[in-house]
């Protein structure tokens, strides 16, 4: 019998009306951060949720929350790493995460898609070893990430 592994997602409040198609699609075909599963786990959402706008208010109860229900692994978004500006508090929350719920915390969900590495490329936003860091879950090949524009 494959494992289950019951997985949360906060996402950045700028994006609080998203569906999640990218977050969920990748999750399905295992790509962007999600490459990190084995294809024969299965995955269960277990929470999907924003952190409530800067400076993560929603941070502590989603937390809370996701664990409650299971989780045992917390993405925090794709969205968090490529927005305008990326998020301040990313590190923050993965360390605030991972100390009080003693869950592992994977920054990013989907694969980068490439007009935002276009952009962030033209800005300079990533190219601190910490950026870099960051974004390595959820870079992939540009035909992937343009599948992801």
């Amino acid at each position: 019998m494959p494992e289950t592994i019951k997985i949360g997602i906060i996402i950045c409040d700028r994006y609080r009306r998203c569906a999640g198609g990218k977050c969920l699609r990748a999750m399905k075909y295992r790509e962007g951060a999600f490459s990190i599963y084995h294809k024969d786990a299965e995955l269960e959402l277990v929470g999907y949720t924003t952190c409530d706008g800067c400076p993560g208010g929603n941070i502590e109860y989603a937390g809370d929350e996701m664990v409650k229900n299971g989780a045992q692994v917390i993405h925090l978004a794709t969205g968090l790493v490529v927005g305008y500006p990326p998020c301040p508090y990313i590190d923050t929350f993965r360390k605030f995460l991972e100390n009080r719920f003693n869950v592992k915390v994977v920054i990013g969900t989907h694969p980068i898609p490439q007009k935002y590495v276009d952009n962030h490329e033209k800005l300079g936003t990533w190219k601190s070893p910490d950026w870099q860091e960051m974004i390595r879950p959820t870079w992939s090949d540009e035909k992937t990430r343009k599948d992801y524009n």
